[in-house]
């Protein structure tokens, strides 16, 4: 069908133009991309070149000339509704924004449409928004399908997973695989990066308590009490930043790390307080005490509990093996820290984990840079998705 021609494709939300840029990679021509965004819109218009406009989705449906064959239309819709590290509501208005494709897709009918989302998208309540949009679509005359995803199965150095609804009317049959990609870790992206655009290191400050506490990460390991292992650095292990502990005091703490696991009173999260009475029982009132008066405990009602319960900070990433998701706090070294160096990433390397060629640019602040990289679409995971469309045009 195209051996003559450029397919076409149409991007919403399109961000700083991940997605974009892994169909542009693949052969397809872009002819429009929105958002609202003016800070990834530049980006995107400085390193993809075709047009790009500001256009508030949740008012108004970008207007394309009659003339212009659209065959496939790109949405990356907002996931933050949808994902795990959010709030989650049923009701998030941004969760209504995946039905911005099917409207757009009843005005263009593009032969192909591509919705792009976090896994959280199929979960609870929220696996209505996604059903309703295959239903949507379907009722438009096309055949759908979900892809699942992870790009470190893609040449991309990074542990994402996310979810493609594919829909066609070209009547073609497709098994829907994705060839994999050779793995591709850390250490095969982060070298060489001396004069690169976007590289510009911040190192901590070494009377800081940030460095005093990067200095005692290894890869591999994080900051938190709410786990142990080898793979967990604990705030009592560090005392020259939070305070030092006797060995009673530690074992008091070793102690109400296991318990608050094992006697579980919730049918929710994966722990909770511990009974005061058996804590003072114990160890003695005086012990527990002064472990609150160090902030390493804090009273819960009738229960004590560790501070410091968070996941982990702090988290130092490892050469040998891929990245967690980049999301837009990357570039935070209070929640990721170089494999080696004492600091956060900067944004080539969060780009270069992503997929993102070294050509291509980022402006903006550094804020807005990460924010729009977190928010990106990995151009491998896209380009493999684009080669798996350009078979179903190609009926």
């Amino acid at each position: 069908m195209f051996q003559n021609s450029t397919p076409k494709y149409l991007s919403l939300f399109s961000g700083c133009g991940g997605l974009d840029l892994g169909f542009s990679q693949a052969g397809l021509e872009g002819v429009l991309s929105a958002d609202i965004d003016d800070a990834a819109l530049s980006v995107h218009s400085t390193n993809l070149k075709h047009p790009v406009i500001k256009l508030d989705l949740t008012k108004e449906l970008p207007a394309v000339d009659s003339s212009v064959e659209i065959d496939v239309l790109l949405a990356g819709s907002p996931c933050q509704g949808f994902s795990t590290a959010g709030l989650r509501k049923v009701d998030d208005p941004r969760n209504s924004l995946l039905f911005v494709a099917a409207q757009v897709s009843e005005k263009l009918k593009p032969k192909v449409v591509v919705a792009e989302n976090v896994p959280g998208a199929l979960s609870g309540e929220h696996k209505k928004y996604w059903a309703t949009l295959h239903e949507q679509l379907q009722a438009q005359g096309y055949s759908t399908v979900d892809l699942h995803v992870n790009s470190a199965d893609f040449g991309v150095a990074q542990r994402r997973k996310r979810i493609f609804l594919i829909a066609w009317c070209t009547g073609a049959i497709s098994n829907f695989f994705l060839p994999k990609k050779p793995i591709v870790s850390l250490g095969d992206v982060l070298g060489n990066l001396d004069g690169v655009a976007n590289h510009q290191p911040i190192y901590l400050d070494r009377e800081t308590d940030d460095y005093k506490i990067a200095v005692r990460i290894a890869p591999g390991q994080k900051l938190t009490n709410a786990r142990s292992g080898c793979r967990v650095i604990h705030t009592w292990d560090i005392p020259e930043v939070f305070g030092s502990t006797t060995m009673q005091e530690r074992d008091v703490l070793e102690h109400v790390l296991k318990l608050r696991r094992q006697d579980r009173r919730r049918d929710f999260g994966d722990a909770d307080p511990v009974c005061t009475k058996f804590l003072t029982k114990t160890y003695g009132r005086n012990v527990i005490e002064s472990l609150v008066g160090k902030k390493y405990l804090r009273q819960v009602g009738e229960y004590h509990d560790l501070t410091g319960t968070f996941n982990g900070k702090f988290r130092r990433l490892e050469f040998a093996t891929q990245s967690r998701t980049v999301d837009t706090r990357f570039g935070d070294h209070r929640l990721f820290l170089h494999p080696l160096e004492n600091r956060g990433f900067t944004v080539r390397e969060a780009a270069r984990i992503q997929g993102f060629p070294d050509q291509f640019l980022f402006s903006g602040t550094l804020t807005q840079q990460f924010r729009m990289i977190g928010n990106a679409v990995p151009p491998p995971l896209a380009c493999s998705v684009a080669q798996l469309v350009r078979s179903l045009l190609n009926k």
